[in-house]
């Protein structure tokens, strides 16, 4: 069993004991940790708090014990229900509320569940944030509602709709060209809120022929919910039997989004945000923003229309606040997630939907002609097990220093680049490891390279 407590929530298996997993009693202090921190930074006002759940099966239970005890410390609860974090996220806003709760652990296997925290932006919390919200679980410092100062409860099933709504009226969006094109697309949804969310999108934007495997919400995931290739064989075949155009996956909570190609090959999760982005940057200009562990493709795509691409810490929390500070048009993560500030600042499997098709209907093209439009990129992903008492910092420092004369980003562990390769070498804050990720043009290329620097730090260490 596991318990995970970090500065952007708490997340953990379901079952064991107190502070083994994420037991009753826990789920409830860290609850009552994040309202109280709410009413210290809205000097105890009368607070509104969002939630919204995936479709795990410990969803029901969970969602109960969140919403008793922010009721008990007084703060009102908007309630959606089955929903997806984007959804959440946007309704944080459109209700001025003063924060959010999303009940999702998003692509952990369904054993597990978590807290996420939005702030009143509809936003994750900074580090700083979470910390304060630590200490104050650390120190059970709770003050409970007179009985007569209880918060009150309201159910709004509906903002799944508000987001479509909200997506259809973005001028980037093509209604028109995607019921012309007459898409055939197979969903699978690994039977969570996507299968909601995903074919109610699709039937709005006029796509008539839409094929759902795993739909079924019921929190039973159908096979690993990580939207990775060897996660999507169903949906390879579903796609070449019924002869369709694409098949679309999400994750759990909808954040993440990857397509495969109409002959059941991969497009790959780190393309997805580069489709989308050079779609919105042919139709307006600016910066893109994706983290260090991203392909370079983005930033290639970014160049060619002659604008600044920026690469920030791992994390949306650093995505976003990197796209704020260059004014970045689109921005997002190599692990399928798109970030639209004109909607909202969070990663939307939704609105990539929505940006994918169109781009592909203007296109007129086959969804494998356009993925070998982009330059050709792939990831190598390693890591290096390491003895407790290792100094990785120092470890990082030397292979900084070695490598002085290559363009070097010490913003997020250490990223050396090689030309249009690159190695990213990250600490664990876990487990004693350090991720070594390299890009190059082709799979032997990226392991050689990363097998490479690994036998260096070997030699280090």
């Amino acid at each position: 069993m596991t318990l995970i407590k970090s500065i952007s929530g708490i997340r953990g298996t379901i079952g064991g004991k107190v502070g083994e997993g994420l037991s009753p009693l826990d789920i409830v202090k860290f609850s009552a940790a994040f309202g109280t921190w709410l009413q210290n930074e809205n000097n105890a006002k009368q607070l509104s708090l969002v939630i919204g759940r995936d479709a795990r099966i410990s969803g029901p239970i969970v969602n109960d014990l969140v919403i008793s005890t922010l009721r008990s410390l007084g703060i009102n609860v908007i309630d959606l229900g089955l929903s997806t974090t984007p959804t959440v996220e946007m309704a944080v806003t459109m209700e001025k509320a003063h924060g959010g709760i999303i009940i999702t652990a998003s692509h952990n296997p369904k054993e597990w569940n978590a807290l996420k925290l939005l702030n009143g932006n509809g936003e994750f919390i900074s580090a700083e944030d979470g910390e304060k919200v630590l200490n104050i679980a650390d120190a059970e410092a709770f003050d409970f509602a007179h009985v007569d100062k209880l918060g009150k409860l309201e159910v709004k099933e509906d903002y799944i709709q508000k987001h479509i709504d909200a997506i259809l009226k973005l001028p980037y969006v093509d209604v028109s060209a995607i019921k012309k094109a007459n898409f055939s697309i197979v969903v699978d949804a690994v039977n969570s809120t996507g299968g909601i969310a995903v074919p109610l999108l699709l039937d709005a934007l006029g796509v008539k022929s839409v094929i759902g495997i795993h739909c079924e919400p019921t929190g039973h995931f159908a096979h690993n919910p990580e939207p990775l290739p060897a996660h999507l064989t169903d949906l390879s075949k579903a796609i070449i039997s019924h002869k369709a155009d694409l098949g679309i996956t999400v994750d759990p909570d909808v954040d993440r989004l990857a397509m495969v190609c109409e002959d059941g090959s991969m497009f790959g999760e780190e393309y997805t945000l580069v489709a989308v982005a050079d779609y919105v940057l042919s139709k307006k200009g600016g910066a893109t923003v994706s983290n260090l562990s991203s392909t370079r493709a983005l930033r290639d795509i970014t160049e060619k229309y002659g604008y600044t691409h920026h690469a920030s810490a791992v994390g949306e929390v650093n995505v976003v606040e990197k796209m704020k500070n260059v004014n970045a048009v689109i921005g997002g993560e190599g692990n399928g997630g798109v970030i639209l500030p004109e909607l909202h600042y969070g990663r939307d499997a939704l609105v990539g939907i929505a940006l994918f098709l169109t781009h592909l209907a203007h296109k007129n093209i086959k969804v494998s002609e356009l993925r070998d439009s982009y330059p050709k990129y792939t990831i190598s992903k390693n890591k290096i097990q390491l003895s407790p008492e290792t100094n990785v910092d120092q470890v990082l420092i030397q292979m900084s220093e070695k490598y002085s004369q290559q363009e070097v980003d010490s913003t997020d562990g250490v990223k050396i680049y090689f030309d249009k390769e690159w190695v990213h070498l990250r600490k664990s804050n876990t487990e004693p490891i350090i991720r070594v990720y390299a890009e190059s043009k082709n799979n032997s290329k990226a392991d050689e390279l990363a097998q490479h620097i690994m036998s260096e730090i070997e030699t280090i260490l």
